[in-house]
């Protein structure tokens, strides 16, 4: 969501030096609703040239059926509305690779607002896997086994007031009315993030998204 003017090259070196052919690691990618976390990530494989497959977290959604089934529709977004134990199970296969296997993940399609299986073929010889979403640094239930899984994880944070506009225009993009948009941001992408922010300090690496990104001390 969002973007840059310029790929900082430090991050591209950063995440480079994890892609070692003959070695799997997983980058993650953290941050509230509407940080850029799908843009980084998108721009850094890129860069890397096809040693790195992006796996976004939101491919573990649980269905719409699934969610009106648990009372949970209007609450679309929050920890208990994704699949977490597929998720960190689909992490821990990425992390040891099957080496005559390739692993199918699962993207996520917002025209349909539905997860979409298979999408994403991962082979073994690819060296850096780099997911991205909300709750990769959550430690509550089973969440608390994503972070152990990822090597590295940067958290992106970017000013209130655009990181909400953006958000509210994405909403309006994929099908929502303005003021419907608005509220949603107000009443379930705000609170997520204030929960999501909580995990900032267990990651490896700040990236401010609105000026240079600041390296903090490896874990």
């Amino acid at each position: 969501m969002g973007g840059m003017p310029a790929l900082p090259h430090h991050l591209v070196e950063r995440a480079r030096s994890l892609a070692v052919p003959g070695h799997r690691r997983l980058l993650g990618i953290a941050g509230a609703p509407g940080a850029g976390k799908s843009t980084l990530a998108g721009r850094i494989v890129e860069a890397l040239d096809g040693l790195a497959v992006l796996v976004p977290m939101d491919g573990f959604h649980l269905a719409q059926r699934e969610l009106r089934r648990l009372g949970r529709e209007h609450r679309k977004g929050a920890p208990d509305t994704f699949d977490a134990a597929g998720y960190a199970a689909l992490l821990g296969r990425l992390r040891d690779p099957d080496p005559d296997t390739v692993v199918y993940a699962p993207a996520f399609d917002r025209s349909l607002e539905e997860p979409v299986s298979g999408s994403i073929p991962v082979g073994p010889a690819v060296p850096l896997v780099v997911t991205e979403g909300n709750y990769l640094l959550h430690d509550e239930g089973i969440w608390g086994r994503v972070r152990p899984l990822l090597d590295e994880v940067w958290f992106l944070e970017l000013d209130q007031e655009e990181r909400l506009r953006r958000l509210v225009d994405r909403h309006v993009r994929f099908g929502k009315e303005r003021p419907h948009a608005e509220r949603w941001v107000h009443d379930s992408d705000e609170p997520n993030a204030r929960l999501i922010g909580r995990g900032r300090d267990r990651a490896d690496l700040v990236v401010p998204m609105d000026r240079p990104s600041t390296d903090r001390p490896m874990n």
